[in-house]
Formats: C-alpha cells, sequence, structure tokens
C-alpha cells in the first residue's frame, strides 16, 4: 500500500484538480501502484480545505483529513507522515508542481534498494517552467548553496515530492522539529544520519500560481531556519561508527 501526503493550507481552489489528477493517475496505474490512499493534511485553514478534500474521497482514491494546528509546512508533513502505517510513503504539494510520473519511477528505485526517493529539479532530464523574478531566483539560489553545505551531494532539497520507506520516513519525522519551509533540508539530514539510501531522480515541474510562499514574507524565516537545523543536527554529521550502515548513494549528483 502507497499513502500520499498532502500539506494544505487554504488550498480549496488547487487541491481539486490536483485530487482529480491524481485519482485519474492512480487509475491508470494500479496494476503497478496497487491501493493508493490519500492523506490530506489540513495545516489551520480558513477556509474549506477540509471539505473539499473530503468530497474528493472514494472507492478509487480514498481521501481521509488529517488536522495539523500548529502553523507551517514542516509543521503539516510531520502530522501527515506520522499518521501513516503503509509500507510505502510519499508526500507531495497540494498544487500538483510535480508530474505524476515520478510517482512509478520512485517505486521503481525503492524495489531496487533506495530508502528515500526525491524528485530534482536540477538534475539532467528534468524539466521546469517557472516565473519566478530575478529577486527570488537570486534567493533561491543563495538558499541552495546553504543547504548544500548541511546535505551534500543533494541536488534539490527543496521538490514537494519525496517517497520513502514508511517506517523510515516515520522514524525520521518523530525526531523533525523544524515547522517551517525548510523542513525538508532538516528531514535529510536525518535521513542521511540513519544511513538511509537517498537517491534523486528528475522530474516534470510546473510553477503553478497561489503559492502561499511568499519571499519577502517567509525568506528570511527560512534562512534563519537553516540556521537552527545547522545548530540542532551539528552533532549527526560526526563519522559513523565501525559496522554502521554505508554512506547514502545519491544517483546523478556529481
Amino acid at each position: 500500500m502507497l499513502q500520499i501526503v498532502i500539506p494544505a493550507y487554504n488550498e480549496e481552489r488547487r487541491l481539486p484538480r490536483t485530487l482529480r489528477e491524481l485519482r485519474r493517475h492512480v487509475t491508470a496505474h494500479r496494476g503497478v501502484l496497487g491501493r493508493v490512499e490519500v492523506l490530506v493534511v489540513d495545516n489551520a485553514s480558513t477556509d474549506r480545505t477540509a471539505e473539499v478534500a473530503r468530497a474528493a474521497d472514494s472507492a478509487a482514491l480514498p481521501v481521509r483529513v488529517v488536522r495539523c494546528a500548529r502553523r507551517g509546512k514542516g509543521a503539516a508533513v510531520r502530522a501527515g507522515l506520522l499518521a501513516t502505517d503503509a509500507e510505502l510513503v510519499c508526500f507531495m504539494d497540494a498544487d500538483g508542481a510535480t508530474g505524476l510520473d515520478a510517482i512509478e519511477e520512485a517505486w521503481r528505485h525503492l524495489l531496487l534498494g533506495a530508502d528515500v526517493v526525491i524528485g530534482s529539479r536540477a538534475l539532467a532530464g528534468s524539466t521546469t517552467e517557472a516565473r519566478h523574478c530575478r529577486t527570488r531566483s537570486l534567493g533561491a539560489a543563495a538558499y541552495r548553496r546553504l543547504a548544500g553545505r548541511l546535505v551534500p551531494g543533494v541536488a534539490d532539497t527543496q521538490c514537494g515530492f519525496k517517497v520513502f520507506r514508511g517506517s523510515v520516513a516515520r522514524q525520521a519525522a518523530r525526531r523533525l522539529r523544524t515547522a517551517g519551509f525548510s523542513f525538508d533540508v532538516e528531514l535529510l539530514v536525518r535521513l542521511r544520519a540513519t544511513g538511509a539510501e537517498i537517491q534523486e531522480i528528475p522530474v516534470t515541474w510546473t510553477d503553478v500560481p497561489g503559492s502561499t510562499f511568499v519571499p519577502s514574507r517567509h525568506g528570511a524565516a527560512a534562512f534563519a531556519e537553516l540556521a537552527r537545523i545547522a545548530w540542532r543536527c551539528r552533532s549527526l554529521d560526526r563519522p559513523a561508527p565501525v559496522g554502521a550502515p554505508a554512506p547514502v548513494a545519491l544517483v546523478g549528483s556529481h
């Protein structure tokens, strides 16, 4: 069974389309994916996010709403991952920006031995359509450089598509403390510290209007979170003891 976590804060407009496309995709690939369930995490929304999520529930794609009163994407993803019980779990953004073909590709990598598969817009073979202004692009480049110091070799920590072995995801989520947009970095740091094999895959990604991330409002907080992650996880990058799992192998990173 595969459970897909979708964090959602005031997503009543974008979420229905994402769930419709996901239902069609899952139905078309049922022979590969088997049973799939969606957990929409209502992150203290003030609109009809929870209502539209429940309305999308169907036999073809069961949809369950998980409430998370603590505001922040990291808090929502943590709550969603901890509410799962499947062997394989995924989280994806409510805007459906990442092409759904990534699900089968990630599945294949997990079957071949990966513990974590993350979508990467930075790998050769990725297709991205973005409408970012120059200021946002410069800020993103600076963020990537700093995140790369915490998770060396990972080309894109922030793509909103990641698939895990369920037990690995829940173990890391229990220790996750970052509530905001930089949670991906802490999650990857903690996964790497456990010896999890992390692989990146190229994706098709389209910038969908309506993002709740506003650089002028959230940018400084995201950088501050990176500093806190570096302090919080400072002991996790020590050399592994003899007999510990092999270092993480990355696909497509050089």
